[in-house]
């Protein structure tokens, strides 16, 4: 885990240093999140969320770049069920429905294409690396954190449109999905993946 997040924090620099070779661009964004864990059993629930985070984005040419973020990252699903056992056999085991809520730091490194004849459309693609910031079930309030793997690894997925405003500001509209290729659960009786999709708003302050 310490290689990874070494490696993606070098990437981040990279392009965050790179502004003295060419354009980029700096954003934020703010987005609506549904999320759910496939498995080879099916999918659960879907769960909504959020998302927010930065990014900068370093053009090689007006038609590609490479672009980075930083997001705190609502996953999770809805009527899960969490379960106790007693090993007192007074005692009967129970099983409850419940939400999951799961946080991640995520940070995804993705070739930008940008197209049209003005070149505001983009679609964009890469991994994604995702750092477990905590883990709850919502029936009782209860940290489950222990039962999930800290790293979740995968790709991300995006297509939007950039609003010019002025010459250095943009504003953009953005859909965009993840798909998780390592588990979820540290144990398991099936594969598990993190699944996400969002829909975000942000605005891009351009340097060059």
């Amino acid at each position: 885990m310490k290689k990874s997040l070494f490696v993606l924090v070098v990437l981040f620099s990279v392009v965050i240093n790179a502004q003295q070779k060419g354009t980029v661009e700096f954003g934020s964004n703010i987005g609506f999140n549904r999320s759910a864990i496939n498995s080879s059993e099916g999918s659960t629930d879907a769960g909504s969320g959020f998302n927010i985070g930065v990014s900068a984005d370093y053009y090689f040419s007006r038609t590609w770049s490479i672009k980075t973020k930083l997001i705190y990252d609502q996953k999770g699903w809805d009527n899960g069920f969490i379960e106790f056992y007693s090993f007192d056999p007074n005692v009967i085991d129970s099983s409850y429905k419940t939400d999951f809520n799961l946080n991640y730091l995520t940070i995804p490194v993705m070739a930008n294409w940008h197209f049209g004849r003005t070149k505001n459309w983009y679609l964009n693609f890469g991994p994604y690396a995702g750092f477990l910031l905590n883990a709850e079930e919502t029936r009782f309030s209860t940290d489950v954190k222990e039962g999930f793997n800290t790293t979740d690894f995968g790709v991300a997925l995006g297509v939007g449109v950039k609003i010019p405003v002025s010459n250095k500001l943009k504003i953009f509209f953005e859909y965009e999905e993840n798909y998780g290729f390592s588990e979820v659960f540290k144990e398991a009786y099936s594969a598990t993946r993190n699944v996400r999709s969002s829909f975000n708003f942000g605005v891009n302050f351009l340097m060059k």
